[in-house]
């Protein structure tokens, strides 16, 4: 078996890719829209010493291994790679195939990799200081990088897309306005927007609702660019975002509360002080509504620790199924009155994402080189593949703080558009 064969075993036979080797072997069909190239024998090491998806990001991701044509195509063929990864069987037949050499190369980590050594020093998981640099290792790449990636809104969670054409831009719009309309926003009120990002939630609800709206993020780089659109905007009086942990917000007393993509980010072990926390600071009829991504089922792994998105992505990312959110939100005392599934509009969202990429490629590995700009290309195409596939889901999940006498202070039937 030549070299081309063995990748074109790993990635998957029959899936019409071209794969050519730097030994000058091939395998796969001639002339395919898309082509794998292996470029050199580091390529091969990256893979023999972590068979599957890990190693083939690695070779990617350093530019020992590259792709000619659309990336979402390409994991979409090798889907069962891309989710999955490969059984211990192919892994071990992978190894045989390549030989001892390669076992043997000394090969660097890509700089781009978090060590999981350095990530044990600063605590166990979810500990303040961990939890700070894996928001850090994230979301601090580059305000302009994620200008270009995630357009005008500078929103970096699930759109909500009124028609499958709408621009990105109409639909995060619709998202806001979906999550505000759920929680009832009117003019006066105290929004607490946990982990607000670029604080796009919390403008909104202060240009669209009079809300008197507060952010709060573990990025420093997020929360400098959100206090600058704030002051652009003349929202001032209205809306503020603050470079703190959820855990560190003093006030109370809020009417309601958003978390549009941090309970990924919090862990199994914190779900009930997480949303205890919350239930706290609202008020009797507040309302929280919930939004992110979650495992189809209760039965998969919440973290893979040796998974392609744990190292390169989301360090410490957990991700837990809704049924397991809606029961942690009610025993720490909320009433569940509303949830759906949005996993389509995320696929969506990051189509959008990838063509700004892609549209966006010479700048974006201007801005924060090769290697960073193809850990986003791989990752974001593979996430279309996942929700695509529904590995992977997107819920929004409304609750409520009861008064002492049981009131919700919901309506019998509200009156909003909810799909």
């Amino acid at each position: 078996m030549n070299l081309a064969e063995i990748f074109e075993r790993v990635v998957g036979s029959g899936a019409g890719i071209e794969f050519s080797a730097y030994d000058g072997s091939k395998a796969g069909p001639s002339g395919a829209d898309i082509r794998l190239e292996v470029k050199s024998p580091m390529a091969v090491a990256y893979l023999a010493q972590a068979p599957g998806e890990l190693g083939m990001a690695r070779a990617y991701i350093s530019g020992h291994l590259d792709v000619q044509g659309d990336m979402y195509q390409l994991l979409d063929r090798m889907w069962s790679l891309t989710i999955n990864d490969l059984p211990t069987s192919e892994k071990i037949a992978a190894i045989r195939a390549l030989g001892v050499k390669p076992l043997l190369t000394r090969v660097p980590l890509p700089a781009q990799e978090v060590r999981r050594s350095a990530m044990a020093r600063l605590g166990s998981r979810h500990a303040k200081q961990r939890d700070a640099e894996a928001i850090h290792h994230h979301y601090d790449v580059s305000n302009r990088f994620y200008e270009w990636v995630l357009g005008p809104s500078m929103a970096y969670t699930c759109a909500t897309y009124p028609t499958p054409d709408a621009t990105l831009e109409q639909a995060q719009h619709t998202k806001f306005d979906l999550v505000a309309r759920k929680l009832d926003l009117k003019p006066g009120m105290r929004l607490l927007d946990v982990g607000c990002g670029w604080g796009s939630m919390v403008r909104h609800a202060a240009r669209e609702y009079g809300v008197k709206a507060l952010g709060v993020t573990l990025s420093r780089q997020q929360a400098e660019w959100a206090q600058k659109a704030i002051a652009e905007e003349g929202l001032g009086e209205l809306a503020e975002v603050r470079f703190l942990d959820y855990r560190d917000v003093a006030e109370s007393d809020f009417d309601v509360i958003s978390s549009i993509g941090l309970t990924e980010h919090i862990g199994r072990d914190q779900l009930a002080n997480y949303f205890s926390f919350l239930h706290s600071k609202l008020k009797p009829g507040g309302r929280l509504l919930n939004h992110c991504i979650t495992r189809p089922t209760g039965k998969e792994k919440t973290i893979n620790k040796g998974g392609f998105i744990n190292r390169y992505v989301f360090p410490d990312g957990e991700l837990e199924s809704v049924g397991t959110l809606i029961r942690e939100m009610e025993d720490t005392g909320f009433e569940i009155r509303h949830e759906e599934n949005l996993r389509e509009h995320y696929a969506l969202t990051l189509r959008d994402w990838c063509h700004n990429l892609d549209d966006h490629w010479d700048e974006a590995v201007r801005e924060v080189g090769q290697g960073t700009a193809r850990v986003w290309r791989l990752y974001m195409a593979g996430c279309i593949v996942g929700f695509e596939r529904n590995k992977i889901q997107l819920h929004q999940v409304l609750g409520v703080r009861l008064d002492d006498e049981g009131a919700s202070y919901v309506p019998l039937r509200p009156s909003l558009d909810w799909p």
